[in-house]
């Protein structure tokens, strides 16, 4: 697989778990990417670390809402 390829794979899979937190938790579309790009389990995701990458989109979504709204309870 070409690094072009990989990188398209990455940014597929990355627009589907944003829509996939704008879908199910009644957020904006920008309200979604920024949840995202703020959650530690982003960054895991596009490193591949423990196979997330390989987990389905509203899986991935649930677990950065729920990192979400515990960073947002400690504030």
């Amino acid at each position: 697989m070409t690094e072009e390829s990989k990188t398209v794979l990455r940014a597929t899979k990355i627009a589907a778990v944003i829509l996939s937190i704008h879908e199910l938790f009644g957020v904006s579309v920008e309200a979604a990417t920024d949840i995202y790009y703020r959650s530690e389990t982003a960054g895991l995701i596009e490193e591949g670390v423990g196979d997330l990458h390989c987990r389905s989109n509203k899986y991935l979504a649930t677990i950065i809402w729920d990192e979400y709204l515990e960073n947002k309870s400690h504030l």
